[in-house]
């Protein structure tokens, strides 16, 4: 048993060592850099308009986030609206999705690479 529970450990630890640090999300337009809790308003003037926009919503308890700690404020579902804003950077960069609720960046996803835009 002993000897199961040091290789456990041995391989977590492997785990966690490739894994690397943790670093939030950022998207970087030109020298100007996005990260998680900007606004809608900053990423447009930052890097302009996207290239898509997907809009839901989901519903989900209101919470207030202090000192790191989340404290819901009531039992009750709200709607939150939630935008998926893609940017297409062109043929020789990343494509990259940010995840936007009520306004505010919360993911930054990195894609494939981009690609040439057709002539509208």
């Amino acid at each position: 048993m002993n000897a199961k529970l040091h290789w456990t450990s041995a391989l977590l630890v492997t785990a966690l060592l490739l894994a690397g640090p943790v670093a939030a999300d950022s998207f970087r337009c030109g020298n100007k850099l996005i990260t998680d809790g900007d606004t809608a308003d900053k990423l447009v003037a930052r890097c302009g308009e996207p290239t898509e926009i997907t809009r839901t919503a989901i519903l989900r308890r209101p919470v207030d986030w202090r000192f790191g700690r989340p404290y819901y404020l009531s039992n009750d579902f709200v709607e939150v609206a939630v935008e998926y804003w893609t940017y297409n950077l062109g043929p020789n960069k990343l494509m990259r999705r940010l995840r936007l609720e009520d306004g505010i960046v919360v993911e930054v996803e990195t894609l494939g690479p981009g690609y040439n835009e057709p002539d509208r």
